[in-house]
């Protein structure tokens, strides 16, 4: 199979953060070309987004139903491949299912859907139906993460003892929903966000993160939640316990009230023989430290794990950056879109989040929800 995969697009009007991210990602490796979408719930809004990014009018939709069904009806050497959902969190799962059970294959931002139910029964579909689904933890496409995960697999450690990841924000220590700010405006509903708010915007990012470097499942934890700004209907702040499968034990903390922060996500992980330490705000470098000393790890420095160089796209001494690891989450996607194709199985060396890792984090939300208000102090981890 030698073009381009079509690419229809759901949310990510003109005015929309995250819809440009995934856009200009896609396009990276000449692997994806967008043919078509549905960009705003505003006919309005989705048509002049759709003018700003050339796309044809009758390839511009009203609806995701719409979408679905008139892409459907093209030739196979016209319609589009596949769907990239980034809409507010209620409105992942309904197009999500719609286009599994139309026969395309699915990419989708996270938390993938709205609630644990709704994770369970895409991923019921995504196994029915045997199309590739992709979740956008983009955070996993870092070169640095897939060295992390590689020298853990590969026993530089040794056994794991603890776990901690933190991931501070600041930028709703205010009432930033009251000020018309659209992306705070959904993020403090619930009935757009789900049932949490840190907690499930970036604590899932945070969560996610930790179960991949370490190879390891939280089986319990131990959850406080707060909400600090006043009329605020969701957490703006947690902290949780965790522990993990083979005894290690864990951290983790998310919040978005940290005043002067802007996107720290961090990671720490030590073992029986070393420990290492990954800043999301300097990806580049990883730390590995023993009892002897510290050693900083580059990118495109030395002997690094083939998964980690596969994963690489500048040379020493250049940022590999957020829009890098989108980019290798949405190639990779690509790739087993294409295998699927072909009849062929992917490369596992070019992964990617699975509806598995969606489930995990939705199961993460209802698992850290019920803690905070349990009386018990540890909650077990249930999918």
């Amino acid at each position: 199979m030698h073009r381009k995969l079509r690419m229809g697009q759901i949310g990510g009007s003109l005015d929309a953060f995250i819809g440009a991210v995934h856009r200009r990602a896609a396009g990276f490796d000449n692997e994806i070309e967008l043919v078509c979408g549905v960009f705003s719930q505003s006919p309005e809004k989705s048509k002049a987004t759709g003018h700003a990014l050339y796309l044809p009018e009758n390839r511009v939709y009203d609806s995701f139903e719409q979408m679905i069904l008139q892409e459907k009806e093209l030739p196979e050497g016209e319609r589009m491949d596949f769907v990239s959902i980034v809409t507010p969190n209620h409105m992942h799962f309904p197009p999500a299912k719609m286009a599994l059970e139309n026969g395309f294959h699915v990419i989708c931002d996270k938390p993938m859907t709205l609630n644990l139910q709704q994770a369970k029964d895409l991923a019921q579909l995504v196994k029915q139906s045997g199309l590739v689904f992709g979740l956008t933890h983009n955070y996993t496409g870092y070169p640095m993460v897939k060295e992390a995960r590689d020298m853990i697999k590969n026993g530089k450690l040794g056994k794991l003892r603890k776990v901690v990841v933190e991931y501070p924000q600041g930028w709703l220590s205010r009432a930033e929903e009251n000020n018309d700010y659209k992306q705070a405006i959904w993020r403090t509903d619930p009935a757009k966000s789900g049932a949490a708010g840190a907690m499930g915007d970036i604590g899932t990012h945070a969560e996610n993160l930790a179960e991949y470097v370490t190879g390891l499942k939280i089986t319990e934890l131990c959850a406080d939640l707060t909400t600090f700004v006043p009329g605020r209907q969701l957490d703006d702040d947690g902290n949780v316990l965790l522990r993990f499968e083979g005894g290690a034990k864990g951290v983790l903390h998310a919040s978005q009230i940290s005043n002067g922060e802007e996107n720290a996500l961090k990671l720490y992980v030590y073992g029986e023989l070393g420990g290492l330490e990954w800043h999301q705000m300097e990806p580049n470098t990883l730390y590995y430290k023993t009892q002897e000393g510290q050693r900083l790890i580059r990118t495109n420095v030395g002997e690094m794990s083939p998964s980690a160089k596969a994963h690489l796209r500048m040379p020493a001494g250049h940022p590999e950056g957020f829009f890098e690891a989108f980019a290798n989450i949405y190639r990779n996607f690509a790739f087993a879109v294409k295998a699927h194709m072909e009849g062929r199985e992917a490369d596992s060396l070019y992964d990617f989040p699975s509806v598995e890792d969606g489930i995990r984090g939705l199961a993460f939300i209802d698992t850290v929800l019920a803690s905070n208000v349990s009386e018990q102090k540890w909650v077990k981890f249930v999918e």
